[in-house]
């Protein structure tokens, strides 16, 4: 029978060997910190290499900034896109109104205040000079010709007064905010508006005959009075809207306009459905490429997701 000794002996031997195992693994296990710990220190306390990494870093930085701001520029602002002159005009309808009245253009139809279209008022200043204007009898015998004289010209600088009082009662530039809107929306209507661009514009390119099989495209309906629901028009009304309220919201103030902030954004997305819709119908032809050229609506407009 083997003596108890030798057995303690071997319990005590393989204790001593896991101490020692132990002891060798916190040992390097520290001394793998330490000397972590000495690179570090010296690393931060080497001036040159601080600055080489100083350097690198604000290289990095400067380089990312300017890669966001050219991905930012060729993709456009989401909200505005690029400025042009027919967009301005959204912002200047009274001034545009005016000089069109000032140089006589008779073709203008819409650009007075209260639904007031320039013929219209020109006939009712006519109407109300004939209707006001003083009665000649027709017997002469009784009749002062210096009293009449003066009837006269009472007659014609009131009817004067009248005029210009009307005239600045339909003008644009004493207009309300919700009648430019109206404004901005006829000529939207106008100038996008399938009705005119029909004339000057060329169709969408034919669909392959391949996929058709054999199979005639039905006839297109005649259309009856102006092109006020296309996708064009919708998108040009959207985007006169969506102006209006970025530059409210740029205003003093206009920070704290939740609500107005929500309708922009929501306004922006549904011209973004509009545009990939108009984009894939119309194949990316000429109908298209006016709507984005006149509107200047870049690829952030409708391309890539609006989050902001």
């Amino acid at each position: 029978m083997r003596p108890r000794l030798l057995a303690s002996s071997d319990l005590l031997l393989s204790s001593f060997a896991f101490r020692l195992v132990q002891k060798t693994f916190y040992t390097a296990l520290n001394e793998y910190a330490q000397i972590r710990t000495l690179a570090t220190e010296k690393k931060h306390h080497d001036p040159y290499k601080l600055a080489q990494i100083k350097l690198r870093r604000d290289a990095n930085i400067s380089r990312q900034k300017e890669l966001k701001e050219e991905r930012k520029l060729a993709m456009g602002d989401p909200v505005r896109g690029i400025t042009t002159p027919y967009v301005e005009s959204f912002d200047k309808v009274a001034a545009i109104a005016e000089a069109e009245v000032e140089n006589g253009e008779k073709d203008e139809k819409k650009m007075l205040n209260f639904y007031v279209t320039k013929n219209e008022f020109e006939a009712a200043v006519k109407n109300s000079y004939f209707l006001s204007s003083p009665i000649i009898p027709e017997n002469r015998q009784d009749v002062d010709p210096v009293v009449e004289q003066q009837k006269l010209e009472f007659h014609e600088s009131q009817h004067l007064n009248a005029v210009e009082a009307m005239r600045r009662i339909v003008s644009l530039s004493n207009a309300s905010s919700k009648e430019i809107t109206r404004v901005n929306i006829a000529r939207c209507i106008e100038k996008f508006g399938r009705h005119n661009t029909d004339h000057f514009l060329n169709p969408r390119p034919p669909v392959n005959p391949v996929l058709l099989e054999g199979k005639n495209m039905p006839e297109k309906t005649p259309r009856a009075g102006p092109d006020t629901g296309s996708s064009e028009v919708q998108i040009a009304i959207l985007t006169a809207k969506i102006r209006t309220l970025a530059n409210n919201l740029e205003l003093p103030g206009g920070k704290k306009d939740k609500i107005n902030k929500r309708n922009l954004r929501l306004l922006v997305h549904r011209r973004q459905k509009l545009l990939k819709y108009l984009r894939r119908k119309e194949r990316g032809g000429e109908r298209w490429q006016n709507l984005v050229n006149t509107l200047g609506l870049t690829e952030g407009t409708w391309k890539s997701e609006i989050s902001s």
